[in-house]
């Protein structure tokens, strides 16, 4: 990241961590939203999901995600949607909810994580070669993983957009690199305690949590 945001110490509420976490996914499917409808998005939102991604080894919990709230305030944004505060794009909440359900077929999935993080810290060396984390041929790599793995599903996520959009040259890798993306989110809020149940009937602690991250 540029330095330019202030590092800010993630809560010990593993709500807080649990939100920040599913602002990553929803961030995510914001994201490939805007590439496919577009073919442009936030680049600090866009960026943000994709040094999470490779970063496979963080040195804290606030490191995925750059250190601060405001890298997933695209996410925290959707999120409140997803809480019934806002106005719900129905297209982002169904990307939103497919990211989760193509991470509970991954975790459960040994094999395949086994290869997905092999690949990843190539992917990894690879974005230090070219002292880019957003080098077309990281972002290809990414894609490239997403579509070899979790594409091979039999629940798969089907983009909708602007077709001439989506066949613009780097973008069916930037999509499905921001996919995966979301699913290393997916799987975070998972590992932080995260469980679809929770976003029914812990609602209101979720919305206090979203409350204190935006104040920070």
């Amino acid at each position: 990241m540029n330095g330019t945001t202030p590092i800010h110490r993630a809560p010990d509420d593993p709500m807080a961590r649990q939100a920040l976490a599913l602002a990553g996914v929803f961030q995510a499917a914001s994201v490939v939203d805007d590439l496919a409808r577009n073919g442009q998005a936030d680049e600090r939102a866009w960026g943000t999901l994709i040094r999470a991604t490779i970063d496979t080894n963080p040195e804290s919990f606030e490191a995925i995600y750059g250190g601060h709230p405001n890298y997933l305030r695209q996410g925290l944004d959707t999120l409140e949607a997803v809480l019934g505060r806002k106005q719900a794009n129905p297209a982002v909440l169904r990307y939103g909810f497919s990211l989760l359900m193509l991470m509970n077929k991954l975790r459960t999935n040994d094999a395949m994580l086994e290869t997905v993080g092999q690949r990843l810290q190539r992917i990894q060396s690879q974005a230090r070669h070219f002292d880019d984390p957003t080098h077309e041929s990281v972002i290809a790599g990414l894609g490239e993983l997403y579509q070899e793995t979790l594409s091979t599903f039999k629940y798969r996520i089907v983009v909708q957009g602007d077709p001439a959009r989506l066949q613009e040259r780097m973008m069916p890798e930037r999509v499905r690199a921001t996919l995966l993306s979301g699913v290393r989110f997916a799987l975070l809020w998972h590992q932080q305690g995260g469980r679809r149940w929770k976003l029914v009937f812990q609602r209101g602690a979720l919305r206090r949590a979203v409350d204190r991250l935006e104040r920070s």
